[in-house]
């Protein structure tokens, strides 16, 4: 059985993590090393990091980006701003990394491991449990909460088809008030890291005007990490900002992440005062609508329940947590 190695950092393996990635059953932005490096700069603290990988013939086979505090490992990445977390494994070597990982976890010292946020098509809920279990671990697994998205057609009218007539029905109404107003109404959209750079206040402006919840989440801390992974992925081209302006006021905003075929609604912000007109949701359906006109194949909502999610058609998909407890 092959051992699972430490790494004592992120440098010199940016390759082999990115090719990994591509050949992992769940590959998502926030396993990116760009994200997850990005996050413990801002949020490590003094948690411990725990990088291990598997190496096989042909290079890095499994990485388990982890962390230990106060007697818990958990994934990198707080739950807070990351939608999806889980061990990167390259298919077909899925029990070969799982039991070296339990072999590593008997040697280190810990109480619980917390894995939050695993999609439903993990392979961690699939071959740890039981690898656990047998080791005279308790094991529980629980559905977390949901991320609801949209495979996208061939076309704008095609969606429309597909949405419930009384959804449909809403929509078209929604943009008919809209295109009623005397004020040009248009979608702009930024990509260039200079240009969003130079624009992000202005999404901040509106986040926290949209919602009080939103301004108790915007901490300076997390706008921090906001702001540096928007350079981040500007630079990757992955990162989308959108507004949507009435004559020379902006009205809404949504950060997007293009990655893997899909588009993903991150955050988002509008000004009350133009609540009337369905601003914040027109803008999420001229996103969808942006997306679709580029080839997106898939549309993701991201974490949470939201009742405009649905109205927009989405399907929910489940997130799991697994709490392995050390007898």
């Amino acid at each position: 059985m092959k051992s699972l190695t430490r790494l004592d950092s992120y440098l010199g393996i940016e390759g082999q993590w990115a090719a990994l990635l591509t050949t992992s059953t769940v590959d998502t932005l926030f396993c990116t090393l760009q994200w997850q490096r990005t996050w413990w700069e801002q949020f490590g603290g003094d948690a411990e990091m725990l990088l291990l990988c598997l190496k096989g013939d042909d290079g890095i086979q499994g990485i388990a980006p982890l962390s230990r505090s106060n007697g818990t490992i958990s994934f990198i990445g707080g739950r807070d701003v990351n939608d999806y977390s889980d061990f990167l494994v390259s298919r077909g070597t899925e029990h070969s990394f799982y039991s070296s990982l339990v072999d590593h976890l008997d040697g280190e010292q810990w109480e619980k491991l917390e894995l939050s946020s695993l999609p439903n098509h993990s392979p961690t809920l699939v071959y740890l449990p039981d690898l656990a279990r047998a080791r005279g671990y308790q094991v529980e697994v629980s559905e977390e909460d949901v991320a609801p998205g949209i495979a996208l057609p061939e076309d704008w009218e095609l969606y429309l088809q597909s949405l419930s007539k009384k959804d449909r029905h809403e929509l078209r109404r929604k943009f008919r008030r809209m295109d009623s107003l005397e004020e040009e109404v248009k979608l702009v959209k930024y990509s260039n890291p200079d240009e969003v750079d130079a624009n992000l206040e202005q999404f901040f402006i509106l986040m926290r005007q949209s919602k009080e919840a939103k301004h108790r989440f915007l901490t300076p801390e997390r706008e921090r990490f906001f702001r540096k992974i928007a350079g981040v992925l500007a630079k990757m081209d992955v990162f989308r900002l959108f507004f949507l302006e009435m004559g020379e006021k902006r009205v809404a905003a949504a950060m997007c992440f293009d990655y893997g075929g899909a588009r993903l609604l991150y955050n988002s912000g509008y000004d009350p005062s133009f609540g009337y007109y369905s601003v914040g949701l027109l803008l999420k359906a001229m996103c969808l609508k942006d997306a679709i006109e580029e080839g997106k194949a898939y549309f993701d909502f991201l974490r949470g329940p939201e009742p405009y999610k649905y109205d927009l058609g989405a399907q929910d998909t489940s997130l799991y947590q697994m709490v392995v407890t050390r007898s």
